[in-house]
């Protein structure tokens, strides 16, 4: 990428820029979250309920201290419970490992549950203002635009090296703008410029190699899994406890035959169990719980 080329993608993100709430710190923690709500997820879905999460959870040590339960209740709407066990986890390691701070270095996040490459070049860049290379959907909209108009199937091991030669490694100046292109900033105008794209254009991202459709969410397994775990939530005690087999079977039908779909016996709520057990939840016998 020019200079030329890298300097006018930065005027135009700038001209688009997104007042968001995330956007007015540089707390690593606050970042974080933002970061892991952000995945699959719509902005205007996470503003208000980033605010939330934080007043719940201020700090690392307090969401490394609350309970499961706690969390996934916070996180109820913002898909994938996953996402929110593994912010748990991630807290408890950042207590354990380091102190109740969010690390700087990329190979000490990138360790801990949750956090990929992406979203620790994220951290990195918002949080301390370090260069790396931050491929999310909009940044490889991007650089599928401007440097792969009209190709299909581009590999992201195409895009890696451009977006990393373009990431400044210091503050520049450049012409036209009052705000020297640092990391933070520079991934800020990529970031709105290519939601920009996505509104505007065919989503150039689904000219990547590893672009996939997301799976309808109605009636599929995700919205019975989140069903479900919207249904421990509402049973949970202050002992253990949980839901059996036919208590899953009984309450997933319920919701099942009302839009109009069939019921589900107690084999298929095991199916439904166990890809929740892989996620993070417990199980003993014939009964689920929160961990």
């Amino acid at each position: 990428m020019s200079d030329e080329l890298r300097a006018r993608i930065y005027l135009r993100g700038r001209e688009l820029y997104r007042d968001l709430p995330w956007r007015h710190t540089q707390d690593p923690y606050q970042i974080w979250v933002s970061e892991a709500m952000l995945q699959q997820t719509q902005v205007s879905r996470v503003d208000g309920r980033w605010q939330s999460w934080l007043e719940r959870f201020p700090s690392v040590v307090t969401l490394a201290q609350a309970s499961s339960a706690d969390v996934l209740d916070e996180w109820q709407g913002l898909g994938y419970n996953r996402r929110a066990l593994a912010l748990w986890r991630a807290a408890q390691q950042m207590v354990e490992l380091h102190g109740g701070e969010v690390p700087r270095e990329a190979r000490e996040l990138v360790a801990l549950p949750g956090i990929g490459p992406a979203t620790a070049a994220g951290i990195r860049a918002f949080a301390f203002d370090a260069p790396g290379v931050y491929l999310e959907t909009n940044v490889r909209s991007v650089f599928l635009h401007e440097l792969y108009p009209g190709e299909e199937g581009v590999p992201d091991r195409a895009l890696v090296p451009a977006v990393e030669a373009a990431c400044p490694a210091a503050a520049a100046n450049v012409a036209g703008c009052d705000v020297p292109m640092t990391p933070r900033s520079w991934y800020y105008a990529l970031l709105d410029y290519g939601a920009y794209l996505k509104q505007t254009l065919p989503n150039p991202s689904r000219r990547s190699s590893g672009h996939t459709r997301q799976s309808k969410f109605e009636g599929s397994h995700r919205q019975k899994r989140a069903g479900v775990v919207r249904m421990l939530l509402a049973a949970r005690t202050s002992e253990p406890g949980g839901l059996t087999v036919a208590d899953v079977s009984r309450g997933l039908t319920e919701v099942e035959l009302a839009a109009g779909r069939e019921a589900i016996d107690e084999a298929h709520a095991r199916v439904i169990l166990d890809e929740l057990v892989s996620e993070g939840f417990c199980r003993t016998a014939g009964d689920l719980w929160l961990a």
